[in-house]
């Protein structure tokens, strides 16, 4: 193959310019996805800042409801007198109960699971002023194991997240306050929390987790498929070069032949025209009073 490539200038010519061409754009290419994946995961962070205000704002019109309906008072909602829940092991997170948690397992848990309709949101919760959830998403309220490896991600609820993110969370009073958080079961994500209000008074946030994960696969599928169109845009761009270029190169392989048969005395009688103007139709022009000279001498030493 590399034999074939040095003996064709046409071939050579395409393949460098094709190899020129990709190095040129795959600057281009990578900027643009790098733009587009900024794009997307800003996008993605957007969606999570309305979220996390609508979901603050709905989480605050359940637990007023519960106060206006007689069903909880003012001091219940706020109750942070956490009662262990008994007869498992908790580990380093026990399950509390408060006065009001069982209100929010009846009330909450369906508005809490259609937010996680979001593929990339990862959880969508409620939580106080000191980092009690007292409802999670049901994904997260799998049966208890007595394993507090296997329950730190199977049951998250009713128990107080004391890391600093969390922390951070409750007492933000800023609309859609993003951090990156590295969650207990490995894995990071985005937090994104805004926070509640109750008659007034601040009672905690409400948090959206962001699949960062996932940002990285559409990234990495943006990548694959990027690299796949530069493949084929190569391959097309060196079919389409080297179609041209031997397109143009013809005359001079047609010169080079009629060269080699003066050089052995052949076709001495034939005119070389020229049907260009050009560096091509000089070199025509050359070989062709190349041609009457060799022609003149043969001529002479006949003579």
């Amino acid at each position: 193959m590399i034999s074939i490539i040095k003996k064709k200038l046409s071939l050579k010519i395409s393949i460098l310019l094709a190899f020129v061409m990709v190095l040129l754009i795959i600057p281009v290419a990578f900027w643009i996805i790098s733009t587009q994946t900024a794009a997307l995961e800003e996008l993605t962070l957007e969606k999570a800042k309305l979220a996390a205000n609508n979901g603050a704002e709905t989480y605050s019109m359940i637990l007023e409801n519960s106060i206006e309906n007689g069903i909880l008072t003012v001091n219940d909602v706020f109750d942070v007198d956490y009662k262990e829940i008994k007869g498992y092991n908790w580990g380093d997170n026990p399950k509390l109960h408060t006065k009001y948690d069982f209100y929010t397992d009846k009330t909450a848990i369906v508005f809490l699971d259609s937010m996680l309709s979001n593929p990339d949101f990862i959880y969508a919760i409620g939580q106080d002023i000191n980092g009690y959830v007292p409802t999670h998403n049901t994904i997260y309220q799998k049966q208890i194991t007595d394993d507090p490896g296997k329950d730190i991600k199977g049951n998250r609820t009713k128990r107080i997240f004391k890391d600093s993110v969390g922390k951070q969370a409750s007492l933000n009073e800023k609309l859609g306050f993003q951090q990156i958080y590295s969650r207990d079961t490995g894995n990071i994500l985005w937090d994104v929390s805004s926070p509640v209000y109750v008659k007034g008074k601040h009672w905690g946030c409400f948090r959206i987790g962001v699949s960062m994960e996932r940002i990285v696969s559409r990234k990495n599928s943006m990548l694959l498929m990027l690299l796949g169109l530069l493949v084929a845009f190569a391959l097309l761009i060196t079919v389409t070069i080297f179609i041209l270029v031997k397109k143009s190169v013809k005359p001079i392989e047609e010169l080079t032949q009629v060269a080699k048969d003066i050089s052995l005395g052949k076709k001495l009688e034939e005119k070389i025209k020229s049907q260009s103007e050009d560096e091509i139709g000089s070199l025509t022009k050359a070989i062709d009073r190349l041609r009457l000279s060799l022609k003149a001498a043969m001529e002479r030493l006949g003579e």
